[in-house]
């Protein structure tokens, strides 16, 4: 998943650090520096940390107190590894032109400073990308003005400082985006149990997104939390849609209330409530019809609902693989009815990851879940950090 995103942030690095050796090398500013001569300059350092520890140890320091903490960072190591590995796998080059730093690295003989000029265009080029990646303009924006901050006036005295200063000016970015705060379902249940009352969530979105299956996995899930679950099927516009939310509920094993095709579905939801209150279910699950955005009757019918059944959370069901649609349905129902989080479906089959990138920034709410196969184990709770790695690291 996310492959796209990956290469695209892989791509600006070397793109940038390949202008400043060409502009380094025409300003004959530049000097070859052979891996080894790099591991020897790390060893010699190494070699005197250590030394100068067993220094302080000897003064001393009591041996039992010193801890041995493996300081490689493995999220770098895997992102941006190609630059890195070189060509440590090669037989050495004899001729002149592996002076030029084939499998090696780049030094230049006098400091250079980023300056706006150096990067201007790399990040334009990485902003078009964004947006051809389903990223929402505004966050496409706002990732390369963060960049472009953390590196203009950077300065460097290899190439491979460039790899590290991009990466950590990518990555820096990338989490402002992701980590919208907000309490998870699992912590809304528990402080709604420590109330006497079940925890009431509604969902919305329109047709085709995952969200009826969506509730059976969300279902299953909570039932292995030791909490019991009741399903409301308050899309009464298709007889097929209560049929298939029985069909999920009976596989998981809960409680589905529901009337007839047609019914009122508020009525349906304010009955889920009152059985989940008088048998101590401590979750409601309110299913309602599909609907697009635009539909003005379809979408008072679903303030209705909010209104009787009275939630404590209304969620967004979102398609990744739709990209900026998503983000813009997204945006519409937030509008009409306030939604409270995102849950986006077939997060594991989405290359591109703009929907999963842009989604929380733009509507300024949390990805509670991410669907990730069809089974009703495939769903995952969102976790920023998880996603920073999934974007960052090797695939």
């Amino acid at each position: 998943m996310f492959e796209s995103l990956r290469k695209k942030f892989s791509e600006t690095s070397g793109k940038l650090t390949k202008k400043l050796e060409n502009e380094a090398e025409e300003e004959d500013n530049i000097e070859s520096k052979e891996t080894e001569d790099i591991i020897t300059d790390v060893s010699d350092e190494v070699s005197s940390s250590v030394d100068d520890g067993f220094e302080s140890l000897s003064d001393g320091s009591d041996s039992d107190d010193v801890e041995v903490v493996d300081s490689g960072d493995n999220e770098k190591s895997g992102f941006f590894s190609s630059f890195r590995r070189g060509s440590k796998d090669k037989e050495p080059e004899t001729n002149e032109d592996s002076r030029k730093g084939k499998g090696g690295f780049f030094s230049f003989i006098k400091e250079k400073t980023l300056s706006e000029n150096d990067v201007e265009d790399i990040l334009f080029e990485l902003e078009m990308s964004l947006l051809e990646g389903d990223v929402a303009m505004d966050v496409a924006s706002t990732v390369v003005d963060s960049v472009k901050d953390d590196l203009v006036g950077q300065k460097i005295k290899r190439s491979s400082d460039i790899e590290e200063y991009t990466y950590d000016a990518l990555k820096n970015a990338v989490s402002k985006i992701i980590d919208i705060k907000g309490k998870s379902f699992t912590e809304m249940i528990e402080m709604k149990k420590k109330e006497g009352e079940p925890l009431v969530v509604m969902f919305v979105g329109i047709n085709g997104t995952g969200k009826t299956t969506t509730i059976g996995k969300l279902s299953s899930y909570y039932l292995k939390k030791g909490y019991t679950p009741v399903i409301a099927a308050s899309d009464t516009f298709r007889a097929g849609a209560i049929e298939q939310v029985t069909y999920h509920a009976n596989n998981v094993g809960v409680k589905i209330i529901k009337h007839e095709k047609g019914s009122d579905p508020a009525a349906v939801a304010f009955d889920a409530v009152a059985h989940a209150k008088a048998h101590n279910k401590e979750l409601v699950l309110i299913d309602t019809a599909g609907r697009m955005q635009t539909n003005t009757n379809l979408m008072d019918e679903m303030k209705k609902i909010k209104r009787v059944a009275k939630p404590d959370l209304v969620i967004f069901v979102g398609d990744a693989l739709t990209g900026n649609d998503a983000t813009e349905q997204a945006t519409k129902f937030n509008d009409a009815i306030d939604i409270d989080g995102v849950i986006l479906t077939k997060a594991d089959a989405d290359a591109k990851g703009g929907a999963s990138l842009s989604i929380g920034y733009v509507i300024k709410k949390p990805i509670m879940f991410l669907g990730m196969g069809q089974g009703y184990d495939d769903i995952i709770e969102y976790d920023a950090d998880w996603m920073l790695n999934q974007l960052f690291a090797e695939s």
